[in-house]
């Protein structure tokens, strides 16, 4: 069983819906939740990271611990970066970042993810994926795919429909021709605390910035990134008001089988 920490990015701020951390989910705040949901996973600690005092003493308050990190973060990952440097950790250190707006997230999952960055040794970050089984999913620029190479590290990711069939797809872009391989990208990432201290370094690049997905610049700079393949999607986060209420029913439900 790998030996890892889960940090939770929490911040508060958000455009489509404010306060997201501490919006009720099943009759918890939604960070809560996420947290719940890590400490089934077989993590040593888990942490949240948070801009803001009041996720901070909710999430103190049922049980779990918290750091106070900067409101000028780019991104979630910077975040992290910052909980590295506070906690002192090794670099040799798996960190497993959670998404703190997935209360219904796996915890076999973040297992999985942590374990595939302790097998591969020569890649300092992991994430996963799953299968694509629509066209509609393929040409959907909001669903982000990754072509893997024979080691199971990513080439590329993009919003654009890649690999393309170019045959099959002259013919017809209702289906997915069959062996396609197609995946998914799953916005879960274990780091290696060393990389994470290098990542805030890294300038960004052009394909990151035009494809806007952060992990490109890792691929960029020559970095790999190993990929967990898993057979299922995950359990659908929260970024709209409409996710919001799609995941309280599944907890409703969840909670009235209970």
């Amino acid at each position: 069983m790998s030996d890892y920490i889960v940090v939770i990015p929490a911040r508060y701020a958000s455009t489509r819906l404010p306060g997201k951390p501490l919006l009720d989910v099943g009759g918890k705040p939604m960070i809560v939740r996420v947290a719940e949901q890590a400490v089934k996973s077989a993590a040593r600690q888990i942490w949240i990271a948070t801009d803001h005092h009041g996720v901070a003493s909710t999430v103190v308050a049922h049980g779990f611990d918290s750091v106070m990190t900067s409101e000028n973060h780019a991104s979630g990952t910077d975040r992290i970066a910052e909980v590295v440097r506070h906690l002192q950790l090794n670099d040799d250190t798996i960190v497993v970042n959670v998404q703190g707006d997935e209360p219904l997230i796996d915890p076999t999952l973040i297992d999985a993810v942590a374990a595939q960055l302790e097998r591969n040794p020569l890649a300092p970050m992991a994430t996963a994926a799953h299968p694509i089984e629509s066209a509609t999913d393929m040409f959907n620029p909001n669903v982000v795919k990754v072509v893997l190479n024979r080691k199971q590290d990513a080439l590329y990711f993009s919003r654009a429909p890649i690999p393309y069939a170019r045959d099959a797809f002259a013919a017809s872009k209702e289906a997915l021709p069959h062996g396609l391989p197609v995946y998914r990208h799953v916005g879960i990432y274990a780091y290696r605390a060393g990389f994470l201290r290098q990542y805030g370094e890294l300038p960004a690049c052009g394909l990151e910035q035009f494809e806007a997905l952060e992990q490109l610049r890792v691929l960029w700079h020559g970095y790999s990134i190993s990929v967990h393949l898993t057979d299922q999607a995950p359990a659908a986060g929260v970024d709209t008001p409409e996710d919001l209420e799609k995941v309280r029913s599944i907890m409703q439900q969840q909670q009235g089988q209970s």
